[in-house]
C-alpha cells in the first residue's frame, strides 16, 4: 500500500448536538432567501446565555472541512399571501416568530427590515426528529420554533413533542385476513 501525504491517524471529531429543549439566543444574521417553491427569512442565531452559550461559534470553529455550515438557524417561511391554506398556516408561523422577537426585546416592532432582527435575543425551542437515510435512521435536534425569551428564562415554555418519522402504511392494502369457516370452533358468533 502506497502512503499518502497528510496521514495523521487520529480519532473522529465527534458533532456535539445541542439537547431538546428551551434556549435563550441572540439573532446573528436574517436574510431572505428564494426557492422555486417559495421564500423563506433564514434567522441565524447562537446561544447567548446558560452551559450552552456560544454553541454554534464553537461547532463552527470546530469543523474541520472546507464548507463549513452554521448549524444555528430557522428557516421561516414567508407567506405568499394567495389565500390558500398553506399560506394561512404560514401567516400565523410568521406572525408567532415576530411576537417572540418583539416580547423578548423591549421596545422592538417588527418593520419589514429583516437586517434590523440582528443582535435582538429570542427563546428558541428545539425538539428531537428522527431521520432516514438509506435504510439507516437516527435521532437528531432542530429549531422548531422560536418564543418569548423570558418563557425560557422561567421554564415556562411548552417543550415540544418529537417528531417521529412517518409511518408508512402497508402495502396489503387490505388488513383483514381470511380465515377457514372449521378454525372458528364453537365461537358465539
Amino acid at each position: 500500500m502506497k502512503a499518502f501525504a497528510g496521514f495523521k491517524a487520529e480519532a473522529p471529531a465527534r458533532k456535539e448536538q445541542l439537547p431538546a429543549g428551551g434556549y435563550i439566543a441572540k439573532i446573528m444574521d436574517a436574510k431572505e432567501i428564494g426557492y422555486d417553491w417559495g421564500n423563506v427569512l433564514l434567522i441565524s442565531f447562537d446561544i447567548a446565555e446558560g452551559e450552552y452559550k456560544d454553541f454554534f461559534a464553537k461547532d463552527y470553529r470546530n469543523q474541520q472541512q472546507e464548507d463549513k455550515k452554521w448549524r444555528g438557524t430557522f428557516r421561516l417561511r414567508i407567506p405568499k399571501d394567495d389565500g390558500s391554506e398553506k399560506d394561512g398556516w404560514s401567516k400565523k408561523s410568521f406572525n408567532n416568530a415576530m411576537w417572540a422577537v418583539e416580547a423578548s426585546n423591549t421596545g422592538y416592532h417588527w418593520d419589514w427590515n429583516e437586517t434590523g432582527l440582528k443582535g435582538k435575543a429570542v427563546g428558541v425551542l428545539y425538539r428531537n426528529k428522527e431521520w432516514e437515510m438509506n435504510g439507516n435512521t437516527g435521532w437528531f435536534t432542530e429549531c422548531c420554533a422560536l418564543t418569548d425569551a423570558e418563557e425560557i428564562r422561567k421554564g415556562s415554555f411548552k417543550m415540544p413533542k418529537d417528531k417521529p418519522l412517518k409511518k408508512e402504511p402497508s402495502s396489503s392494502g387490505d388488513s383483514f385476513i381470511d380465515i377457514d369457516a372449521s378454525e372458528l370452533g364453537d365461537l358465539p358468533f
